[in-house]
């Protein structure tokens, strides 16, 4: 049997009292951080506050429009996002008309090329195309109702398989007439806008449901759908005013 020890066990209760007697002791702080007296804080929020006071009416107070930065007001620069910057004014219907277009126009691209000049023998280019730039009624009803047969462009013949589809069904008249005014002047291409207007008169008065040929569309080559021309190539300017008689 062994001999009892000299050193009793410790007992958990002291331990734990140890443990918390050093918990609550104070670590030294490092030379330099030191934190801030609490009169120094006080001190700091009060000239803030009082800054505060004096610089909102010294900047007309916060609005989105005077602290915004892209504000044309007192920052300057005007606002750079699309649309954001027109002061109101109304855009031009042409310059809109030519950019929708522009991104309609990827249902044609696949054929006629980003170019406009299309694929030799096989699809027939719309750079300085006389069925581009002539008529609006004829350009209007193939885009309507698609093509097909033998087509001369330029002088060269094609005869592309299928024939062209139209897109009356897919589109409205306004998304038709920005594609038309679009290539009717992209690739050097000069020619009037068309309006969503000319495309409802001619989808009023076309009452066919297959592809036309080109002999069927002869009548209508140099025919252009009546409509006003707001703006653009061809759009009738303001009359000049009347030069005063001279004394």
């Amino acid at each position: 049997m062994s001999a009892p020890s000299s050193f009793p066990n410790p007992d958990s209760n002291d331990l734990d009292r140890l443990h918390a007697a050093v918990k609550r002791e104070k670590s030294d702080q490092e030379p330099g951080h030191e934190p801030a007296p609490v009169w120094v804080i006080f001190l700091f929020m009060i000239v803030a506050i009082i800054a505060g006071g004096q610089l909102g009416p010294m900047t007309g107070g916060f609005s989105f429009n005077v602290s915004n930065p892209f504000s044309t007001g007192k920052l300057g620069g005007g606002d750079p996002r699309p649309g954001q910057n027109d002061g109101g004014a109304e855009a031009d219907p042409f310059q809109v008309a030519m950019k929708k277009g522009a991104s309609g126009y990827a249902v044609c691209g696949g054929c006629h090329q980003g170019s406009g000049l299309g694929l030799a023998g096989q699809y027939p280019p719309l750079a300085d195309s006389e069925w581009v730039t002539g008529g609006t009624e004829r350009l209007i009803r193939v885009v309507q109702h698609g093509l097909v047969g033998q087509v001369t462009v330029k002088g060269q013949n094609y005869n592309f398989p299928g024939g062209m589809q139209g897109f009356g069904a897919a589109m409205s008249a306004g998304d038709l007439a920005n594609v038309l005014t679009y290539i009717r002047n992209t690739w050097g291409n000069e020619g009037t806008m068309i309006t969503k207007e000319m495309v409802e008169k001619v989808r009023a008065d076309e009452k066919r449901a297959t592809q036309w040929t080109q002999a069927e569309l002869e009548p209508f080559k140099d025919k252009n759908v009546p409509g006003d021309i707001p703006a653009g190539p061809g759009a009738t300017a303001a009359a000049a005013p009347a030069a005063a008689p001279a004394p």
